[in-house]
């Protein structure tokens, strides 16, 4: 019985593949302050640069501590610290980043007064990332100083996620 069991799951099985059209996008929780200030996506076109981000793409959310149960965003694709972003994106070459603007950002200090940007981070469903994550800036002190890096590389952590270093 046990032989017939073992063929038939070694006939049925195929090996894994990761889906090109799909992506996770990590913010790793930081400082309480700064957790709450929400970077916003966009996603444009590679070779158009038309905005696709509400077009070409489904996006759901989780948070980091309950990553099996996923939430719908109501209006625009955000990141909070401590999320994680479930996206589907239709086949093809995009360009990723990450915007806060000033209204957003309340009351928390730092060098840049006005908005944090992203890097642009380049994306090919031909051959993609299976995982990639935004982190925040910091001058040469450890001090955040408003801006994002999107990378395909983990964060290093402290007992919080270490930012990147301008």
């Amino acid at each position: 019985m046990l032989l017939g069991l073992n063929s038939a799951l070694t006939q049925e099985s195929k090996p894994l593949k990761h889906n090109p059209w799909s992506l996770i996008i990590y913010r790793p929780e930081n400082s309480p302050e700064l957790n709450d200030i929400r970077c916003w996506m966009t996603v444009r076109d590679a070779e158009t640069g038309e905005d696709v981000t509400y077009t070409k793409l489904k996006a759901a959310y989780a948070w980091i501590s309950t990553p099996k149960i996923t939430h719908k965003y109501q209006r625009r694709y955000y990141l909070s610290g401590g999320m994680c972003m479930h996206i589907n994106i239709r086949p093809g070459r995009y360009i990723f980043s990450f915007k806060t603007e000033p209204k957003d950002v309340f009351n928390f200090e730092c060098e840049n007064k006005g908005d944090w940007i992203s890097n642009e981070f380049y994306y090919d469903t031909g051959n993609p990332a299976k995982v990639i994550w935004v982190i925040p800036t910091a001058n040469e002190n450890g001090f955040y100083n408003g801006g994002w890096v999107i990378s395909a590389h983990a964060p290093e952590y402290w007992k919080l996620t270490k930012p990147i270093q301008k």
